[in-house]
Parts: structure tokens; C-alpha cells; sequence
């Protein structure tokens, strides 16, 4: 018989938007769904939309001051607000009171953190945790209510690594990221798929706090491996660009010997890896900032048991 999971009901979940101010899509879903909350209600769940950087949301900028999906740590956290801070520290300490403390008993049942994407990503899921059974079973639910529109799920699980996202305040973090689309843009078809798939997994709870039971399922999933920076000269300035074959090919294989960047002279770059590896966030343009040109991902499968609800 089949190992399985007795978890207890999800009843507090937060809809973070603008933890990026300038990815419009979470930015005008959470301020409609702040006036208009019946679409994410849920029989006995709280349903909290949230505007998670509102000074860049405001000014239609990433951040401030610092990245905010970036300082969630230790550190961070616990910074003394009084002195001289930078914004977002000040920020993230606030969203922590409100929706952990992180790591605590306390904290959020489940946080969806919406972005954009300027890369062709289509919808992508995002987990912090290969082992959790519950938000890999909502990604097999999501995918599933999805088809056939395509839902990638990204791991960016690491050992050692301990993320200071937004979302990883609560016990089951879920990042939802869908492009291409550009800073400070807003498309519709963009923008419905977003809802949608936020729709569907608030269904999941629902369905799961209601008593459905759903089996042992196993996912595919793209494993985070590493960054890789554009080629550079002694200045730090790009010495070339994506190549044309590569741009737009998110999630698709990558073989050693394939073009991977062109200099302006026109000479090619190809990837010298010893294995085929899926590249995302291709020309990710916030991401040029970080030195980041593309993510390499493997593709492997994770498997969840069987989860059912304990506190009906």
C-alpha cells in the first residue's frame, strides 16, 4: 500500500502582487481582487490579496532601493529598522508580521507570488521544496486543469540553500510566473492566465479541505542548476548577446555545440556543456542587472504521496 500524507486543512492564504512593481499582470489582479474578492473566495479559507512593494508599484519600478524578493533571510528580518535602511528591508519586515513570522507556527498556510516575465516562459510554477507533498500535488492539479495550455514547474531548490523570497514566509510557497511580457506592460491573454491558474489552485485547497483525496502522483519538473552570464570585456560591458536560435527557447534542449550567444562581430558562442540542459529566464531583462543570461535546468521527476485532509 501506498505511503500517505495526513495534512491539516489550509485555511490562511495571501496573493502577493508587486513584490516586483513593474509586472503589471499580479499588480492589477490583486487591486481588482482587493475590491472585488468574490472570484478568490473559498468556503472557509481566508483569501488575503496583497500589494507587496507598493512605492514601486507606484513609481512602476522593480524595487526602490534593493530587490525585495531577495532579502527574506535572517538578515534581513533582522535588520534594526530605525537607522539608515533601505526600503524594502523595512517593507519585508512589515509583510513578515503580517503573514509569518517566517518559519513559524503562525505563519500563512500558503503564499502566491505573482510576476512577470520578460522571457518566453509561458506559465511557469515555481517550488522551493521537492519534498512537499502538498504543492506538488498542486502543481499536478494546476497542470491537469491547465491542459493543454502548458504549465512548466521550476525547482529552484539548492542544498544549503535557504530562499529569501517573499513567498517563502509561508509553510507552502508558490511563486507563479508567466511571460513573455514587458516591464511596465500589461497584456490580457498574459494577464488571464495568470487568473486562471491562480483560480485553479485556490480550487486544490478548496477540494482538499473539503476531504477529496488525491493519489500518488509524480510531476516533471526543471531543476535549477546554474546562472550564466553574457560574455564580458575587462570593463564588465557585454561582449556579446543571446543568439538568435537561442532567444525565445525557454524550457527547450540546449546540446553541447549549440549557438548560445553572438558578438557583434557575428561570432558565434556555442555551449560547451557535457549534457543537454533546458535554458529559462532567456534574456530575462531584469535579470541583466544580476549578470544572468539565462538559468541551465535539468529535467527530472518528483514524486508526492497521497495527501488527504485530517481536520475536515
Amino acid at each position: 500500500m501506498a505511503a500517505s500524507s495526513s495534512l491539516s486543512a489550509k485555511r490562511r492564504v495571501a496573493i502577493f502582487g508587486g513584490t516586483h512593481g513593474n509586472e503589471l499582470s499580479g499588480v492589477l489582479l490583486v487591486k481588482h481582487w482587493l475590491k472585488y474578492g468574490e472570484e478568490i473566495a473559498r468556503p472557509g479559507v481566508e483569501v488575503r490579496p496583497f500589494i507587496t512593494n507598493p512605492k514601486a508599484v507606484e513609481k512602476c519600478v522593480r524595487y526602490i532601493d534593493t530587490d525585495l524578493n531577495r532579502v527574506f533571510d535572517n538578515q534581513g528580518l533582522s535588520t534594526d529598522p530605525s537607522g539608515e535602511v533601505p526600503y524594502e528591508i523595512v517593507q519585508a519586515q512589515k509583510v513578515n508580521s503580517l503573514f509569518g513570522p517566517k518559519g513559524s507556527k503562525d505563519a500563512y498556510d500558503v503564499i502566491f507570488d505573482l510576476h512577470n516575465t520578460t522571457a518566453n516562459m509561458g506559465v511557469t510554477v515555481i517550488l522551493e521544496n521537492s519534498t512537499d507533498d502538498f504543492t506538488i500535488q498542486m502543481c499536478k492539479y494546476i497542470q491537469t486543469s491547465m491542459a493543454p495550455v502548458p504549465c512548466s514547474v521550476l525547482l529552484i531548490e539548492r542544498p544549503g540553500v535557504k530562499y529569501a523570497t517573499a513567498r517563502s514566509i509561508a509553510k507552502h510557497p508558490m511563486g507563479i510566473e508567466v511571460g513573455p511580457q514587458p516591464q511596465g506592460v500589461i497584456r490580457a491573454d498574459i494577464l488571464h492566465k495568470m487568473r486562471t491558474v491562480v483560480n485553479y489552485a485556490l480550487d486544490f485547497i478548496q477540494h482538499f479541505n473539503e476531504g477529496t483525496d488525491f493519489p500518488p502522483c509524480s510531476i516533471e519538473v526543471y531543476r535549477a542548476l546554474e546562472k550564466i552570464d553574457y560574455p564580458r570585456n575587462d570593463r564588465g560591458d557585454l561582449d556579446a548577446i543571446i543568439h538568435p536560435s537561442l532567444q525565445d527557447q525557454d524550457w527547450k534542449p540546449l546540446n553541447p555545440g549549440d549557438p548560445m550567444f553572438i558578438t557583434m562581430n557575428g561570432d558565434v558562442i556555442a555551449y560547451e556543456g557535457e549534457g543537454t540542459v533546458f535554458p529559462t529566464f532567456v534574456n530575462e531583462a531584469a535579470y541583466y542587472e544580476k549578470n544572468q543570461a539565462f538559468a541551465k535546468t535539468e529535467r527530472v521527476t518528483l514524486t508526492a504521496q497521497s495527501i488527504r485532509c485530517s481536520s475536515i
